[in-house]
């Protein structure tokens, strides 16, 4: 079954049953190891544009090549 064929069902649950629904799909998405391959405990980096000198210079470089294309 198709989420398009479930949908229609879905939107005529009342709202207790839909948060019971989101509550058992969130339960079975956290229950699968795969989509959660990060490490307990483990420090992982994450690159944000803080403190990267140069990134506005790049970005104008960009920019106006973009433009004179």
């Amino acid at each position: 079954m198709t989420l398009t064929e479930l949908l229609p069902s879905i939107q005529e649950l009342s709202h207790l049953d839909k948060i019971k629904l989101i509550r058992l799909l969130a339960e079975d998405i956290e229950s699968r190891a795969e989509i959660a391959p990060l490490e307990p405990g483990k420090t992982y980096d994450l690159l944000t544009p803080y403190n990267i000198f140069g990134a506005g210079k790049i970005l104008m470089q960009v920019m106006e090549s973009s433009d004179e294309a």
